[in-house]
């Protein structure tokens, strides 16, 4: 369902020729989502009433500096009582712009947050595998106590100390 209205959304942009100016405001809008308790709450309560939540978020919206076009759409979205996964929605379209713009995601999973040389380092490496156009989107994760998990498309390259321990117990298992 994301993806056919983050289509949508695209094919509009394109034949009004406003493909920058969304895509901005679609990323705008993820950030608002991720920052805004108040906004959340707004989207995934099923006791407001669907207009009021419609002419809530627009108004948010537009208190926020975004174009017509996404006041417009976040106002369909909500009149089709699909308010609640505006989130998906915008992650989907972000993922539909990088396709078109031949850009690959590169999910990247740390125990500690990277720093600028190993993120550069990180990016390097990418390219010179032969991940030209390559998005870095970093995750942090105690639990893999050390080193890194990329995850490209279909491919997972898993380089982390719990991986390494947990392949090591299934090896001593088997010498038992």
């Amino acid at each position: 369902m994301a993806d056919r209205y983050a289509a949508a959304l695209y094919g509009y942009a394109e034949d009004i020729n406003a493909v920058g100016p969304i895509v901005s405001d679609m990323d705008m809008l993820g950030r608002l989502i991720d920052q805004s308790r108040e906004f959340r709450r707004l989207m995934d309560s099923p006791l407001i009433d669907v207009n009021q939540a419609r002419n809530a978020a627009i108004a948010v919206l537009r208190n926020e500096g975004f174009g017509k076009a996404v006041q417009d759409f976040v106002g369909v979205i909500a009149s089709n009582r699909r308010l609640r996964y505006l989130r998906d929605i915008v992650t989907a379209f972000a993922t539909l712009v990088a396709n078109k713009r031949g850009i690959v995601t590169a999910h990247v999973a740390t125990a500690h947050p990277l720093s600028d040389l190993q993120r550069q380092q990180l990016l390097a490496r990418l390219i010179e595998a032969g991940y030209s156009n390559v998005n870095i989107a970093e995750t942090v994760d105690p639990s893999l106590l050390g080193g890194i998990v990329v995850r490209i498309g279909a491919r997972l390259y898993d380089t982390s100390l719990k991986s390494r321990l947990q392949r090591l117990q299934f090896a001593m298992k088997g010498a038992a």
